[in-house]
């Protein structure tokens, strides 16, 4: 019972608390300029607000852009090993891989660097040999610039190359000359005297050009068939350096990992879709936290002006802070008047600036206002709004106001 009474008395006493100080946020004051600074301390917290919304749904849609750019190339899974580069995969654990519930693709890969050469022109490159289904493991198709994805027409072996590769080597999808490419033998040592005879030579046609819009893919890589990647860089029927697998269901991601790392061991890892490209999201996660560090930087010196409104208020009320002391209230009581002040201060300038921004955000993700211009990958500004931003900034700036607002109420007389 002396719970319950106890509690009903400290919700009363925050109900009474609450209301004097909302009182004295809207009410006019003796004192025009106190208004002025409260307003315009509110605007500051609302501009920052504002921003710190804005700026990070921008870096969200860089973000989910690049992520989709990516997945039109990266599988939804890859397995290879953790030490080492080649294995075998007629095993039965990769039998039972094949045989999950959840895998829709599942391809083999050999993935070496070589040499190419075309006419007089050559250049270091990353060839990436495919099964047959890998254009459904992939979007390889949407991001075709020229020709076809076509890697054995029957007759003849082709190649399928990145755009940067293309532009520094002089190729075109409908070139009769053929793209070399250089392999060394495996096992051998170089043969001074004739080095040529220390590479396996193969060549191909090109059948298309491919742009992911990503300089790592775009200016090295050139796929060919698995099958002739073997025989280039002599690797034994069944040898691959990685499986790449395509889900059902992205849901299921995690899952799958699970199983098919329960299922292979240690020796291997399953990386999915954002761990191939860990190093490149940690920096825009890190660009990203940076950035949101700054803002609030300059969101607390907005803040300050908290400081100022608040003083004055506290000076202008202490008639009410005496008769209020009359009455019974307490030194604790009277400080948490203020400090609910300054904190409403904030909320209100938070409330209205994720309000605005969030309007602002959705807006350019839905109809692209802001116009990037021509000769980029998107025609406006890419924007995500994501809600466990909004709940970082909202918590981030009545933080800030709290320790704004404590300063001031901290040396309240009362007496």
């Amino acid at each position: 019972m002396a719970v319950g009474t106890n509690l009903t008395h400290k919700l009363s006493e925050l109900s009474f608390t609450f209301s004097i100080a909302r009182r004295y946020l809207f009410s006019k004051k003796s004192h025009n300029a106190i208004n002025v600074i409260s307003g315009i301390s509110a605007t500051g917290v609302a501009i920052g607000t504002l921003a710190l919304v804005v700026v990070l749904s921008v870096f969200n849609g860089f973000e989910s852009l690049v992520t989709d750019m990516f997945s039109n190339f990266d599988p939804d899974l890859r397995i290879s090993l953790v030490q080492g580069k080649s294995f075998e995969n007629n095993t039965a654990q990769f039998e039972q891989v094949k045989k999950l519930a959840g895998i829709a693709v599942y391809t083999e890969v050999i993935e070496e660097n070589a040499l190419i050469r075309f006419k007089d022109k050559q250049l270091p490159a990353t060839i990436k040999g495919v099964s047959e289904n890998f254009a459904t493991l992939t979007n390889i198709n949407s991001i075709l610039y020229d020709g076809k994805f076509e890697l054995y027409d029957g007759a003849f072996e082709r190649a399928v190359v990145g755009i940067g590769v293309a532009s520094k080597v002089g190729l075109g999808a409908h070139f009769i000359d053929p793209l070399y490419i250089y392999a060394p033998k495996r096992g051998n040592k170089i043969n001074l005297l004739r080095p040529e005879n220390s590479f396996n030579q193969s060549a191909c046609f090109v059948s298309g050009i491919f742009s992911v819009q990503q300089a790592q893919y775009d200016d090295n890589y050139v796929l060919i068939s698995l099958k002739h990647a073997r025989e280039l860089f002599d690797y034994k029927a069944n040898t691959v350096t990685a499986i790449e697998i395509k889900l059902i269901n992205q849901k299921d991601k995690e899952t799958s990992k699970n199983q098919i790392s329960n299922i292979l061991g240690t020796n291997y890892k399953v990386l999915d879709s954002y761990e191939q490209q860990a190093s490149f999201f940690n920096i825009m996660k890190i660009e990203k936290w940076i950035t949101f560090l700054i803002l609030c930087f300059i969101l607390m010196i907005a803040s300050f002006n908290i400081i100022g409104s608040l003083s004055m208020l506290i000076i202008d009320k202490k008639s009410d802070i005496q008769t209020l002391k009359s009455l019974g209230a307490n030194n604790q009581l009277i400080k948490r008047i203020f400090l609910f002040e300054g904190w409403m201060i904030s909320a209100l300038g938070a409330g209205i600036g994720i309000i605005i921004g969030t309007t602002l955000s959705l807006l350019q993700e839905k109809l692209g206002i802001l116009k990037l211009g021509t000769g980029y990958i998107v025609d406006s500004y890419p924007v995500a709004t994501n809600m466990s931003d909004i709940l970082y900034i909202l918590l981030a700036v009545l933080g800030m106001g709290f320790f704004a607002a404590l300063y001031p109420v901290k040396y309240i007389r009362t007496k």
